[in-house]
């Protein structure tokens, strides 16, 4: 039998573990962003910040900051998936996942779905933002892991 470098056996108990560990560093993370930013401009916290749609935008500093705040914690993620996930094929997947249940969180919580268009902005950026440097983290992993050449190195 040859050996594989990596296994590719389905695990869903793996997998859901992992979604409810990608989704828990989100919120965490979102929330410690979130309140950094409160510190910065003193706005009371609540939960509007993370799920309504108005929050996110151009027109005001805590709009701006808010945003800022949702495009650090990609950065936050993106390392989530480096140290949890550990797959670079893996990162948009969990991502989209992650935004997806934060798009469902979102249209319960707002009783709509979002039609600010920047609500959407953010969010899409932060998904290629988080996907593209999760996946960037994990692929240096992994070609780290499988040697270039087996001769004799030499000094050039």
């Amino acid at each position: 039998a040859m050996a594989h470098f990596r296994s590719y056996i389905w695990d869903p108990v793996l997998i859901l573990s992992q979604i409810l560990l990608m989704q828990c560093i989100y919120y965490s993370f979102l929330g410690l962003w979130l309140a950094g930013v409160d510190a910065l401009v003193h706005t009371s916290r609540s939960l509007d910040q993370i799920f309504s749609y108005e929050v996110l935008g151009f027109a005001t500093m805590q709009g701006r900051l808010s945003m800022m705040a949702f495009i650090l914690n990609s950065l936050t993620c993106a390392l989530g998936l480096w140290f949890f996930i550990r797959r670079g094929k893996q990162c948009l997947d969990f991502t989209i996942t992650v935004h997806f249940f934060h798009l469902i969180g979102c249209w319960i919580y707002n009783a709509q779905p979002p039609a600010a268009l920047s609500w959407w902005l953010v969010n899409v950026a932060c998904i290629a933002l988080t996907a593209v440097i999760g996946e960037y983290l994990c692929m240096r992993t992994e070609l780290r892991a499988i040697p270039v050449n087996s001769g004799p190195k030499s000094n050039l």
